[in-house]
């Protein structure tokens, strides 16, 4: 792909998305069952974290099994990660930050990458690299609502994904920003819900976040 087709998959992908569920799979046993209460609520993509063991065994068993759900891989921290995500079956990656290596090894592996922004000079860098879809992170902390108006003017061909801070009470403000293209968080999957194994209360959030914001 170039950098370009890239760039309208992810536009295609996270306009679908609305919300993106960020996951922290902690067994792999749970991977499927999660996806399928996700994608039984309306979910169409999820964001599958590196920050456990389960996680790249998880990503392998819902790319097999579940392949109308567009998988992300996030919490990518080290370069040799993306082709490691890629062979696992994620389509396209996140970072809560970005460094030029992280960057090139993006562009290197030819993977889509949403990477990561917190000031007005890092979404300059990032857009020189040819990146028009940026996550904002963490959102809350960084200016959130407020920060992304201030963004939207002076930098109009960039969009953002904000995470971190987003929630129920202000998800709706957040997806009426002209600048935001979705928005991550994980209160569609809580972690007590998760350890329960109570996949249909799952559903019920996905369904009532979903409705909320289409």
């Amino acid at each position: 792909m170039t950098d370009t087709q890239h760039q309208s998959f992810l536009s295609t992908t996270l306009e679908q998305a609305l919300i993106l569920p960020v996951l922290v799979i902690e067994r792999v046993e749970d991977a499927i069952p999660l996806a399928e209460a996700l994608l039984a609520g309306g979910c169409n993509s999820v964001e599958v974290t590196l920050r456990s063991e389960a996680a790249l065994a998880s990503m392998e068993k819902i790319a097999a099994h579940i392949p109308e759900l567009t998988l992300g891989a996030g919490t990518l921290l080290e370069c040799e990660q993306f082709q490691q995500v890629k062979d696992a079956g994620a389509s396209y990656a996140l970072s809560p930050g970005t460094t030029k290596k992280l960057a090139q090894a993006a562009i290197d592996a030819d993977f889509a990458y949403v990477p990561a922004a917190a000031t007005p000079s890092e979404v300059l860098e990032l857009r020189e690299l040819g990146f028009k879809i940026q996550k904002l992170f963490p959102a809350g902390a960084s200016g959130g609502i407020e920060m992304l108006k201030s963004l939207s003017s002076p930098i109009s061909d960039v969009r953002f994904c904000p995470t971190g801070g987003v929630s129920t009470a202000n998800v709706q403000d957040y997806l009426k920003q002209p600048n935001v293209i979705c928005v991550g968080g994980s209160w569609l999957a809580p972690k007590d819900l998760v350890a329960e194994k109570n996949w249909s209360a799952i559903t019920k959030i996905v369904q009532k976040s979903m409705s909320a914001v289409r």
